[in-house]
């Protein structure tokens, strides 16, 4: 080997840079390990602990140091699955940013293309490319994007802006421009927000053009809290506020008109003695105010007063909205009252004197002096800073200061409220939080207070949101996940046995087989997994346990490049040349050399579709599994080469076998194309069946591409999975898949139930029916927050949960079938340029088919009766994409021996020629099957219940790959062949 002095520095040298670059993982792990020894296992005292040292030096190399957070910044981050946590993707509402960029057109032409586009946006296609195109669709060239009505209005001029003259190409340019600023305006509004939440390396990333943002908080446990702060929008306003006594007439009114439309089914407690029963009763009792004969009062289950008009339950707050929406009811509202917006209260607990004082939950009722252009009497923008506070009775609050502007329009309000002796509402998001009177005179200098029922956490969260500044648009959670801190630890320790016995497996095999060149092999391993994780470390990359799957995948490769090698010195020593030469020839490119590039040059293809259609945990695995074949190249070729050589130049006693393996292979001559009726018989058959299976049975989709929440629930007790099925069918409205997840304890709901609702309620609403439904198979100390939010420790209740809306799923899904089509195009075009002969790439594609087919096959066929998981899902596209690289892997090594025997002198016909090749490589073959498959089992056996569908996936992929590079793409390959071309083979190479 030439150069062998620069391949050894750089070697050293890419060690010591790995190692360099993992110690600050090491160095982090300790501290936090040390910080939760400390904190006693308390999650809130180990953050203060962690950021209180953020700038203190704890890593000293003598020439120079780093602080916690610097080295924190530096290490391997564990990705949710490990470490436990929250990963939403949020929506930003490209809608709601388009209404406000057009003024809130009332155009019929532009309101119909925004709920066209909603309706028929396709999957991978962004909401504005799809509103476009419902624009061109609807107004045919009769209206404009650049009318003064819709994009050509004043807030839109100028510089930079949209002027009537343009043509909708240049309007289109300019409108996507604003929206990337509106979306990167809430990429820095929620990076805020995150940076102030208290959460250790958080991650916060734009999903393309697509108007997502992906979020991720490892180690956050709070979960309805985490929802409510990324979903905020921030937008505060300030609005005058009618009394009860004030818009009393009309709600007397709008009760009288609703009982000739609406019939209470229920009895429903006589309405309280309040302001409003004064007004219809004049203290005498009447049919108006008889139990079940008020559509509206009735509703009322506490008395109010000032500008509250009255407290309901939350249950009916859906209802009253729509009794006040209705314009025949708002037709009663007189004079300026008709603009009137009424608007919930923060949801309180009051206590129900009528039932022995329990606490109830109840909802405030406000009505807002509205205006025709709906505008709040004063806008939350002049707020430039918030901070929790306490008020005067000591109770949270948060207290606010304006800009000058704000500060003189404050005074002008609250002095106009102290003189009418009117009341205020703060509104935030479209929630009164407070709404206090003024009884001291006007309020200058720009000070204010939100004061209500919070606790200690919850104006920490709202100064948080106030300081951060609101987002331009709804901020909608289309996919989210939580994770356990438990689940995390169990999938560590899953990750890291399934690790070390495959590691184990593969070294002791390569020793057993090749002897002290298998040694050689072994290091090469151990130097290549240290570059690995030493360059997953400088990339700042995220480990999750696909990614540990594709790290302990790479060791079953990695030692696929010693095997052809080895086994090509093999036949170069038994064919009579010295140790020397044959070494030589097994290096060349004439030797393995070939080969290997080809094999792995469709292995890298393959990763590369899999890392750009792939996301999340998938994305991960694609990353270490290109990264594991680069270096596994490197460590194979050149690492184990430089022990050979000092070999050769020493005792010289190496024979790439053992006393177990020196007779394997070394005479077998089996006729594959023989057979090869019985084997086109046997596919045909498994691929008709699976075609047939595939139409009828149908395959077990999961929420990644039809949409719909999960959750992982574990119990006391074993438990009946059709019990639990029958008892939330009725909550989740016919929508609930319940199996056994693992152990007989544990089971995995699905359900589509509201996923299409965005916003925290409905999750909220989802969480609190599934605990409802399901406390009474736990103790009677599991109580909500127990049951949904993670802790440390937690081992009952919900221990993972995720969501997957409908629009999400749809891109998911489009992007798998371009990445499966994609990856086979890909490899056909590679195998053409590189054999010349689209024949080479049609017998790898059949064989691709073949394979891709008897998997998806076997999951249609088993997924009811299996005991784990075969959904359909990211994983399992990432595992046939990877089963799609192995079996081009396997039939590109018997193509090029192929080539090599056509190239050369052997003698024989095309199928002979194909007959020996096959022949002459089924030692690399089954070698690299068996370690394949070795690793493989060894994670399905230790890897955990989450990975295990997608390995079965892999572990049929490899079989029926090995089977299909033997019997179904050499047949192919020597069936499709012209006659020509043989007869021109036989020229060259039968005998004379």
């Amino acid at each position: 080997m030439q150069n062998k002095g620069l391949i050894k520095f750089f070697a050293i040298l890419f060690a010591l840079v790995s190692i360099y670059q993992l110690s600050f993982t090491f160095v982090s792990n300790k501290v936090a390990s040390d910080a939760k020894t400390l904190s006693g296992g308390n999650s809130e005292k180990e953050i203060k602990y962690l950021d209180s040292i953020g700038k203190e030096t704890v890593f000293n190399l003598g020439f120079t140091n780093f602080t916690y957070n610097e080295v924190k910044d530096k290490q391997i981050n564990k990705g949710l699955d490990l470490e436990g946590g929250i990963n939403v993707i949020l929506q930003i509402s490209v809608k709601d940013i388009l209404k406000g960029l057009s003024n809130n057109s009332k155009n019929p032409v532009f309101n119909k293309s925004l709920a066209d586009a909603t309706a028929n946006q396709k999957g991978n296609q962004t909401y504005i490319d799809a509103f476009f195109d419902a624009f061109e669709a609807n107004s045919n060239g009769t209206v404009k994007l650049a009318s003064p009505d819709i994009f050509a209005n004043r807030s839109l001029q100028g510089d930079g802006g949209v002027d009537f003259q343009m043509t909708d190409a240049q309007v289109k340019k300019v409108i996507k421009r604003k929206v990337d600023e509106s979306v990167e305006s809430a990429f820095g509004v929620l990076r805020k927000r995150i940076d102030k939440f208290g959460v250790t390396q958080p991650n916060i990333q734009k999903l393309g053009e697509s108007g997502r943002i992906l979020v991720e908080l490892p180690g956050a446990k709070d979960v309805d809290r985490i929802k409510k702060l990324l979903q905020s929008t921030a937008q505060l306003e300030f609005w005058e506020t009618y009394k009860v006594d004030e818009i009393g007439t009309f709600l007397m009114a709008a009760n009288e008109a609703l009982k000739k439309t609406e019939t209470n089914k229920v009895a429903v407690k006589a309405t309280p003695k309040d302001s409003i029963s004064a007004l219809l009763t004049d203290g005498k009792d009447s049919a108006a105010s008889k139990k079940g004969n008020n559509p509206l009062l009735d509703k009322i289950i506490a008395q109010g007063g000032g500008p509250v008009l009255g407290l309901f339950s939350p249950k009916d707050t859906a209802v009253v909205s729509g009794y006040l929406k209705r314009a025949d009811i708002r037709i009663l509202l007189s004079g300026d009252q008709r603009y009137a917006k009424f608007v919930w209260g923060k949801p309180t607990t009051i206590t129900d004197a009528k039932a022995k004082n329990k606490e109830i939950d109840a909802v405030e009722l406000y009505a807002l002096k509205g205006n025709r252009d709906n505008i709040p009497a004063m806008g939350g923008g002049v707020v430039t800073d918030a901070k929790d506070t306490f008020d005067q009775s000591g109770k949270p609050a948060v207290s606010m200061q304006m800009n000058n502007q704000g500060a003189k329009s404050w005074e002008e309000l609250t002095g106009r409220a102290y003189t009418q002796k009117s009341n205020i509402a703060i509104v935030l998001d479209n929630i009164v939080y407070s709404a206090p009177g003024v009884s001291s005179g006007p309020i200058s200098g720009g000070r204010s207070e939100i004061s209500g029922t919070f606790d200690v956490t919850e104006t920490k969260d709202l100064a948080n949101v106030l300081r951060a500044g609101k987002l331009p648009a709804a901020a909608d959670i289309v996919q989210s996940e939580v994770v356990g801190p438990s689940l995390g630890q169990e999938a560590i320790t899953y990750g890291t046995t399934s690790a070390i016995v495959g590691l184990l497996l593969v070294s002791l095999w390569m020793l057993v087989y090749y002897g002290k060149a298998g040694w050689y092999a072994n290091i090469a391993l151990a130097v290549n997994l240290l570059f690995l994780f030493g360059i997953l470390a400088s990339l700042g990359a995220v480990l999750t346990l696909p990614g540990i799957a594709g790290i302990v995948l790479t060791m079953g490769t990695a030692v696929d490049a010693n095997i052809i090698i080895y086994e090509r010195a093999k036949e170069e020593l038994r064919s009579g040349k010295t140790l020397g030469e044959s070494v030589i020839a097994s290096y060349s490119w004439k030797g393995a050399m070939r080969s290997i590039v080809d094999a792995n040059v469709t292995h890298i293809l393959i990763g590369t579709v899999l890392f750009v259609f792939g996301s999340g945990p998938i994305k991960g695995f694609a990353t270490t599994l290109l990264i594991g074949i680069i270096t596994s190249l490197f460590t194979s070729i050149f690492i184990a080469r430089i022990f050979i050589d000092k070999n050769i130049a020493g005792k010289n006693d190496l024979s790439f076998v053992t006393n177990f393996s020196k007779n394997f292979f070394t005479n077998f001559h089996y006729d594959f194309l023989k057979v090869k009726k019985w084997t086109y018989l046997f596919s045909s058959i498994v691929v008709i069946v699976s075609i047939i299976s595939l139409f009828t049975n149908g395959l077990d989709q999961g929420v990644d591409f039809v949409g719909g929440r999960t959750f992982q629930v574990r119990f006391e007790k074993p438990i009946e999975p059709e019990t639990v099925k029958a008892e939330l069918a009725k909550a989740f409205e016919g929508s609930a898949e319940v199996k056994i997840f693992g152990n007989n304890n544990q089971l995995k709901i699905t359900t589509k139930y509201k996923v299409q609702d965005h916003g925290t309620k409905a999750d909220e609403d989802v969480n609190k029916l599934l605990y409802a439904n399901l406390k009474q198979h736990f103790s009677a100390s599991m109580t909500y927050d127990k049951f949904v939010n993670a802790y440390e420790g937690k081992q009952l209740g919900v221990v993972m949960a995720s969501k997957v809306g409908p629009t999400v799923a749809e891109d998911i899904k489009t992007n798998a079938y371009w990445a499966v089509l994609g990856a086979m195009l890909i490899v056909f075009l590679y195998l053409f340029i590189s054999f010349r002969k689209w024949q080479y790439g049609l017998g790898a594609i059949a064989a691709v088919a073949h394979d891709v087919i008897f998997v998806l096959g076997i999951y249609s066929l088993c997924y009811k009766f299996m005991p784990f998981g075969m959904e359909i899902d990211q994983h399992f596209i990432a595992a046939i994409l990877t089963v799609i690289g192995y079996s081009m892997n396997d039939t590109v090594i018997v193509f090029d021996r192929v080539r090599e025997f056509l190239d050369g002198k052997t003698k024989g016909n095309f199928g002979e020629i194909v007959n020996k090749s096959i022949n002459s490589t089924m030692s690399r073959t089954i070698n690299t099957s068996l370690t394949m498959i070795g690793v493989l089992l060894i994670m399905f056996i230790f890897g955990g219940e989450s990975i295990r569908g997608f390995i079965f996936a892999m572990l049929v992929g490899i079989v029926v790959g090995t089977y299909s590079s033997l019997f179904i793409a050499t047949p192919v390959l020597v069936d499709t062949i012209s006659a020509s071309d043989k007869e021109l083979i036989e020229k060259q190479h039968l005998e004379s």
